[in-house]
């Protein structure tokens, strides 16, 4: 093995041992906008009303679907505080009011029950210059279900006002290490809303767990697992928590990541000595393999379309990213810009592939336009890892160091916009956003 290769080989592992830090596993995550673009669509928001009778919701929706749209950065709500009237319908808006203001678009609605433990919630989407109602919806929703109620209107405002399809109710997929002084560490598997909340543990273990990956139907979350001592692939349903281990070769099992279809799994495999790109059929156990070089191969992804695989390789002489057929065939090198490039990510259109840009030290998260061949770098930060797009495609989530260690962040596909997701106490790592449900 190569000295490059060494120094790759090293450098994969240093990264898994990195972020294995202290936390609490079980706590929500919050965002912090810490940088939005400066013409922020304004927007009110009123609280929604409640019709004789209707037992008051026990969470107020209002304040969830404004805090997503916040943390978008390309909207202002106007503060609760500063609203000049409180409209639960068309015919009761004074438009006069919210124009004096400057806000252009006015959110306003109500909550029934028709059924006991069940709300109805319609809410109307108004123009306050031109005085017309963009959109009016009614979505039923069991009380235990509102939050994700209040996600999915904040996705028809959003794509309503935008163009695209909002991602507030998708979910995201992390790692968080729970260390108590003289206790050994904990390892979680969570999923949790696109917002950090609800959080639901998939699995905990004394051994470290890595690289969650979401089917395309979102019901599975594929990782690695050093339970044993030894690295191992497994995919798990999230809903039951039942788990099959898919690859348990001698030597690395790493890097799992689903095909388009869902039916295969790319991972890398070292099981002949060398690191390389395998794609497993996971209907019939058939093992495909892809690369086979002497550099070290790792970290696959799917192109949406389901026939490339993005991967790093060193074969150049350096960490890079290559593209390769999956029927077969010579992969080909796409960055050049930089000594160190890893972990690609395609954009759910094709278009771009995220990654890590190494150099002088820093590891940022890029962007490569596949048009151009332009790489822009995103962030300002020195040690970003696992970036993953947003199933829109509109926002990449990555881990970062954060004043108390690893933490996760967002950044827009234009650097405009930065978020900061963070545990209160604690640091969470390797995060994957989940698809799109089913409309």
């Amino acid at each position: 093995m190569g000295v490059v290769a060494e120094n790759l080989r090293r450098k994969l592992y240093c990264v898994l041992v990195l972020f294995l830090c202290a936390g609490d596993a079980h706590a929500v995550l919050t965002i912090k906008i810490t940088q939005g673009v400066e013409s922020a669509l304004p927007i009110a928001i009123v609280p929604f009303g409640l019709s004789e009778g209707t037992p008051p919701p026990p969470i107020e929706i209002t304040q969830i679907i404004s805090a997503d749209l916040a943390n978008s950065g390309r909207f202002a709500p106007l503060p609760e505080r500063d609203l000049p009237a409180h409209p639960h319908d068309f015919a009761e808006i004074n438009l006069r009011d919210w124009r004096t203001l400057g806000m252009e678009t006015l959110v306003v609605g109500h909550l029934s029950a028709p059924v006991s433990g069940k709300y109805d919630i319609e809410f109307r989407l108004v123009d306050v210059y031109k005085g017309t109602q963009l959109a009016g919806y009614r979505i039923s929703s069991p009380a235990n279900q509102l939050r994700r109620a209040a996600h999915h209107i904040s996705d028809l405002i959003y794509e309503k006002l935008t163009g695209i399809r909002g991602a507030f109710s998708t979910r995201i997929a992390y790692v968080t290490v729970l260390e108590k002084p003289g206790e050994s560490k904990i390892y979680a598997l969570q999923i949790a809303d696109s917002d950090g909340h609800n959080p639901q543990t998939l699995l905990e273990s004394p051994q470290p767990l890595l690289s969650p990956a979401w089917s395309p139907d979102g019901r599975r979350v594929a990782y690695v697992s050093f339970e044993g001592g030894k690295s191992s692939v497994y995919v798990q349903d999230v809903q039951s928590g039942s788990r099959k281990k898919v690859a348990s070769s001698p030597g690395l099992n790493s890097a799992p990541s689903f095909s388009p279809d869902g039916g295969r799994l790319a991972m890398t495999l070292s099981k002949d000595g060398n690191a390389e790109i395998y794609v497993l059929h996971l209907l019939s156990g058939l093992l495909q393999r892809i690369t086979n070089n002497a550099a070290i191969d790792t970290e696959p992804a799917w192109s949406p379309d389901g026939g490339r695989l993005a991967f790093t390789s060193d074969r150049g002489g350096g960490p890079q990213i290559y593209e390769v057929d999956v029927r077969g065939g010579r992969p080909q090198r796409l960055t050049f810009e930089g000594p160190y490039h890893a972990r690609p990510v395609y954009s759910p259109d094709g278009r771009q592939i995220a990654m890590i840009h190494g150099e002088r030290g820093a590891y940022r998260i890029a962007v490569l336009d596949r048009d151009t061949g332009s790489l822009r770098i995103l962030t300002e930060t020195r040690l970003d890892e696992s970036p993953s797009f947003a199933p829109n495609g509109r926002m990449i989530i990555y881990a970062t160091l954060g004043q108390k260690g690893t933490e996760l962040a967002a950044v827009s596909v234009d650097g405009r916009v930065r978020q900061r997701l963070a545990l209160q106490a604690g640091e969470v790592r390797e995060p994957a956003w989940g698809p799109f449900s089913k409309r």
